[in-house]
């Protein structure tokens, strides 16, 4: 062949398109990604069946399975409706802490109230998307402690540990644990309760005055 012949050149066709979403991976990976949607999907219904039960009415089912219906939504799913049959809030309740720091020279000094409630209220105004955790979060630990304790603040029921437990953490985690120049040894929660005043054109009275629950102080 003639040096200054060439081989003709050979058109490679392009590798076809792959297919998008889970079509186009390998069978191993479709597997997988199915097993693993499978999964999420059941555990979405699952969740969805036990919250339906606990705000729906009373009924055999929700009866026979209480223990495992309140297992999974006490504390952090827990709601405060019951379907068919909202109960619209009519006080403001905020909820305070304060702390009791010793110092590095090892004295007690015991803090100023702090509003958590104004903290997340400031928080969500004005938010076109606010956090679920910061509208409920804190509102619905103390609804959950003042349900399962009497005035004296002691346990009525088997939750009540729970709820102590629940609300704790909770302040604990929006505390700096080691303040400038010591630790907190203890916390004290307290809150405040104001009935919303009737509307202008109504002759109904509400006392509007703040009425302080102070729950005793807790050992971190």
């Amino acid at each position: 062949m003639d040096s200054n012949e060439r081989e003709p050149l050979v058109a490679v066709a392009p590798p076809p398109p792959r297919a998008p979403g889970i079509a186009g991976l390998s069978t191993p990976y479709r597997v997988v990604t199915a097993l693993a949607l499978g999964a999420v999907a059941v555990a979405a219904c699952g969740h969805l069946a036990l919250v339906f039960l606990h705000v729906a009415p009373s009924n055999t089912v929700s009866k026979r399975h209480a223990r495992t219906i309140d297992g999974w939504i006490y504390p952090e799913f827990e709601q405060n409706w019951k379907l068919f049959a909202p109960n619209p809030l009519q006080q403001n309740i905020a909820v305070e802490v304060r702390a009791e720091v010793r110092t590095d020279d090892g004295q007690l000094q015991t803090g100023n109230w702090r509003g958590l409630s104004a903290e997340d209220g400031a928080a969500i105004r004005h938010s076109l998307l606010p956090s679920h955790t910061e509208q409920n979060e804190l509102r619905r630990a103390w609804d959950f402690f003042t349900t399962s304790h009497d005035d004296d603040n002691k346990s009525t029921g088997d939750r009540g540990a729970l709820a102590e437990e629940y609300l704790r953490r909770i302040a604990l985690d929006r505390l700096d644990p080691h303040p400038a120049g010591g630790r907190i040894v203890r916390i004290q929660l307290r809150g405040a309760t104001t009935e919303v005043a009737a509307p202008k054109w109504s002759d109904e009275k509400a006392d509007t005055q703040t009425y302080y629950r102070e729950l005793p102080w807790w050992t971190v």
